[in-house]
């Protein structure tokens, strides 16, 4: 089955987040867990939430994915913002623990021409605060097209992270299509190998997600513009190749694409018919 959903806004709660997915024939969906720029999160209804999990159980539902603020720069070269990113993704993941055992994404951030090594370090240093032991949320590092001083945009990058967290085991990937495109990994044309280096150097045990999004850009460009599914240079095909990879088809696939809800019901029914069912 393919494991398949989108973005959906939390503005009319987690209940109506499960139905909308249902009704555009998703079994997953992805969300922000508070304003995108930042900000109050709502407070927690438990009752909503847990009408949701009925949901997600009774329709076999995948795990779902939440996505932190864009605000949330761990690594920024300002101590106010570096602190509030830490004081933000602690809310999160103890808000988490109501949506036990899923998903939290985030971007790794921007080093604000302090260097990759110092950006690394302050990134590890949040991690390290805010994960407990007791969490059931696998926090996600999002693999980056490399814009501007972005953090991320190599696998290097990434697993150097994940190395020198303490705990370790709470951290997976979540790798976007567009992004690692436009990074430089052709996995139009070499999938195979980008997925070999990747297992190589981070390990495909931590790969937990993917952001199925096509690119507005051509490969290697280090921009970040997602495209609709097939309509960009990555393509159908490409993006077929990708959710029917033996490796990858297990994983459940957010779409990010520039689309509203039928836009998404429309990739996801395409998608269907391009997924071969073991």
């Amino acid at each position: 089955m393919l494991n398949i959903g989108c973005h959906l806004s939390t503005t009319k709660g987690f209940k109506n987040m499960g139905k909308e997915a249902l009704s555009i024939g998703a079994n997953t969906f992805q969300f922000f867990t508070r304003n995108p720029r930042g900000g109050k999160a709502k407070d927690i209804n438990e009752n909503d939430i847990n009408e949701l999990l009925t949901i997600m159980k009774e329709n076999n539902f995948a795990k779902i994915l939440a996505h932190a603020p864009y605000t949330l720069n761990g690594c920024s070269a300002d101590e106010n913002t570096r602190k509030f990113a830490t004081e933000m993704m602690a809310d999160d993941l103890v808000r988490m623990e109501y949506l036990p055992n899923n998903l939290y994404n985030f971007h790794p951030g921007s080093h604000v021409k302090q260097g990759v090594d110092v950006g690394i370090n302050y990134i590890v240093e949040m991690l390290n605060t805010v994960l407990k032991p007791e969490q059931t949320t696998t926090v996600l590092l999002e693999t980056m097209a490399g814009k501007g001083t972005e953090i991320g945009r190599s696998f290097e990058e990434i697993a150097e992270i994940i190395n020198r967290v303490e705990l370790k085991d709470h951290l997976g990937v979540c790798l976007d299509t567009c992004h690692v495109y436009d990074a430089g990994y052709d996995i139009v044309n070499d999938l195979d190998n980008v997925l070999e280096e990747f297992d190589k150097i981070i390990g495909l045990d931590r790969l937990k997600a993917i952001h199925l999004n096509d690119s507005k850009n051509p490969f290697s460009s280090h921009k970040d513009r997602h495209e609709k599914i097939g309509e960009g240079s990555l393509g159908l095909d490409g993006i077929s190749k990708i959710i029917n990879h033996p490796k990858l088809k297990h994983l459940p696939f957010f779409l990010e694409t520039p689309n509203e809800l039928d836009g998404y019901k429309n990739e996801i029914e395409l998608l269907k018919k391009e997924y071969i069912n073991d």
